[in-house]
């Protein structure tokens, strides 16, 4: 399935149930890659905003580049009260903003959807002399949390194509001096955490793309498998899903 389109059925669910970002990414991204009030910030893959927003309370303007019509709707919808967000009908190999334009790129769980060829060639038309870009990934706590080993043997046993998408993830790590060029790029991690009731835990596991939808033959069955995966680990009525937010940046050259 086309990269840009294979969300496009998932919006909702998407925007609802996908965790945001720990305070500590905007504090890094101030002290370590120059975001203040005067910044022009490119987000690219934007998807339905939950990056955007966060950065649109700090930067002088965001600008939100989604390729999915139905994503980039959401986006505009969640932002809304933000003047300073503009939405962009582009894609990282085709921003459509102008050269030497921006001062960061910020990339939220699309680096590894991207032509890294054509997207560096992008980035460094449209950033300004000495910017920054900064790759981030939310990426589940697995070993040592019964809940995260769980969620990964269900998407494993069901994910349509969770392997490809995986290889995709690993291969897009392993480009990553290619991608920043001669300047060395570091590495920060931080904790993060999503409390969902089951309502939004079925609609976490339901927001990934490679996920059965309604109709399709092991629907059903993923979902009993989802229910008796609450009902061990709920507390209160609620489960905790456990991330490493994690981000490497750097100056592009």
């Amino acid at each position: 399935m086309d990269s840009k389109t294979r969300f496009s059925d998932r919006v909702s669910i998407y925007s609802k149930s996908r965790p945001g970002y720990p305070a500590e990414l905007l504090q890094l991204l101030r002290q370590e890659c120059g975001l203040n009030p005067n910044s022009v910030v490119a987000d690219i893959g934007s998807g339905t905003g939950i990056l955007a927003r966060m950065l649109a309370e700090v930067a002088q303007v965001v600008y939100g580049v989604e390729p999915n019509p139905e994503m980039r709707e959401a986006g505009e919808s969640y932002l809304a009260d933000r003047p300073n967000f503009i939405s962009v009908n582009g894609a990282a190999e085709n921003t459509e903003l102008p050269a030497t334009s921006t001062d960061l790129i910020t990339v939220a769980q699309a680096f590894h959807w991207f032509d890294q060829k054509e997207a560096r060639h992008e980035f460094m038309r449209i950033l300004k002399p000495n910017g920054f870009a900064a790759l981030i990934w939310n990426d589940r706590k697995i070993e040592g949390t019964h809940l995260g080993e769980a969620y990964e043997e269900l998407l494993v046993d069901f994910g349509t194509d969770y392997a490809e998408v995986q290889r995709r993830g690993n291969a897009a790590l392993q480009d990553f001096d290619r991608f920043f060029g001669h300047s060395q790029y570091k590495h920060a991690s931080f904790e993060n955490a999503q409390s969902l009731d089951r309502d939004g835990f079925f609609g976490r596991v339901l927001s990934a793309s490679y996920m059965p939808g309604v109709g399709h033959p092991q629907h059903e069955s993923m979902l009993n498998a989802l229910s008796r995966i609450f009902a061990t680990h709920e507390k209160d009525g609620e489960v905790v899903l456990e991330y490493n937010t994690n981000v490497y940046y750097g100056q592009m050259s």
